[in-house]
């Protein structure tokens, strides 16, 4: 049979026939995930579950016998973590496709744990474990997103004590299913919602105590990462002090219960009141002994001659002035005295010693020159020959008269 044209189509049934022939090739396989909507209505001799991924909005139909659901130890009840052997199944009525079951496991305790375990190893390889990747959340944040179960016990144990040690602390609450397979979207849906509100500044995920298989959701691997990739600080408070779920390893700040987290989130203002009354006395202490050391200090300043009595310092200078003004002006008036003593001592010598002075006296050192050409000094005026005439001439400090017979100036002796 040539395959269809546009003019030789195929009808529905050969289309979903041929479909039908080629699932129904496949063999069998062994499918994990979570039981939700079991359905075995009395009297049917086929039950209706439905199996989802815990990480991703993926889920298939899986039919099994009534009898094989009901006769199952423990029994199966919605949120069970299984593994079901199944071979894919084509309705051709309805065109879906299905699992027929033939046998189903629940997930053990055991098997869980290692899972969580062998999980927990890989995140902490990844450095999603990591101290130096945690934040500090605000000390008082404007707005607290809290993620939590709709009516529960921690969304009141939260609200209650973080309203009493802050009332003006403001919520947004994003109400999920904390349990199950619906809890893993949801979380990771609310954390999205509220990562984007920029007035949350830190965000709580919390829940009440519960048995390993309830808290599952908050060690899932996609919960996690989403988490981890949060751009608000969060905190986490699942269960109890025990629980330690992965997701206490990757938010920022644990808290062992969700009253914890109430306390934790925000601080006390009793406290805080108290603490800035302390901080106020310490620092009116502080204040008034530094203003009584500076009075100190300037009073030690003040007290001190210089500041106390500060005329006193200059007139005492300025008498230093006056003085040594007094002594240069006598020093200089003595060496002037000196000086002109000196000088007029000199000019006495020199009036004594001087030529004039001796004529003065009625004396003269007369010096003549014989006939002979030979000089001799004039005794007395009365010892020159008459006729003679004398010239005066003043040489080495001294009067001259020298005899001569010409016609010069005769100074006549006695």
């Amino acid at each position: 049979m040539t395959g269809p044209t546009a003019e030789e189509p195929w009808p529905v049934r050969t289309v979903a026939r041929k479909i039908a022939e080629w699932i129904n090739r496949l063999g069998t396989v062994w499918v994990e995930g979570q039981l939700t909507q079991i359905s075995a209505r009395p009297g049917t001799g086929t039950a209706f579950l439905t199996l989802r991924d815990p990480a991703a909005d993926v889920s298939m139909t899986v039919t099994c016998p009534t009898g094989m659901l009901r006769q199952h130890e423990p029994p199966l009840i919605d949120g069970t973590r299984v593994v079901v052997h199944a071979k894919p199944t084509y309705f051709l009525n309805r065109g879906t496709i299905s699992l027929r079951a033939d046998e189903i496991r629940a997930v053990g305790i055991g098997e869980l744990l290692a899972r969580i375990e062998r999980l927990r190893r890989l995140l902490t390889a990844e450095g999603l474990f990591d101290p130096r990747r945690k934040r500090r959340p605000p000390f008082l944040p404007k707005k607290v997103g809290l993620i939590t179960g709709r009516a529960s016990a921690a969304e009141r144990d939260v609200l209650v004590n973080a309203k009493a040690r802050w009332p003006a602390v403001d919520f947004r609450v994003e109400n999920v299913a904390v349990q199950g397979a619906l809890a893993v979207p949801q979380i990771i849906d609310a954390l999205s919602v509220l990562d984007k509100d920029p007035a949350v500044e830190v965000i709580v995920i919390a829940r009440g105590g519960g048995s390993v298989e309830d808290l599952l959701p908050f060690s899932d691997e996609a919960l996690c990462r989403a988490v981890s990739g949060c751009r608000t600080p969060v905190v986490s408070a699942i269960g109890h002090e025990p629980d330690t779920p992965l997701l206490d390893h990757v938010a920022d700040v644990r808290c062992s219960t969700p009253t914890d987290a109430g306390k934790r989130v925000v601080p006390d203002v009793a406290e805080e009141s108290q603490r800035v009354r302390q901080l106020r006395d310490r620092a009116r202490r502080a204040l008034h002994g530094w203003v009584d050391r500076e009075r100190r200090l300037l009073d030690s300043l003040r007290s001190r001659p210089v500041l106390a009595d500060p005329v006193t310092p200059l007139v005492r200078r300025a008498e230093q002035i006056d003085a040594l003004a007094e002594r240069a002006r006598r020093a200089l008036l003595g060496r002037l005295t000196a000086e002109q003593t000196a000088l007029h001592a000199t000019r006495a010598r020199l009036t004594t010693l001087g030529p004039a002075a001796t004529l003065a006296r009625g004396y003269a050192v007369v010096q003549h020159t014989d006939t002979d050409g030979t000089p001799r000094v004039l005794r007395s005026i009365e010892d020159a020959p008459e006729g003679t005439r004398l010239r005066i001439r003043v040489a080495d400090g001294a009067l001259h008269a020298v005899v001569t017979g010409d016609g010069d100036e005769v100074v006549e002796g006695r």
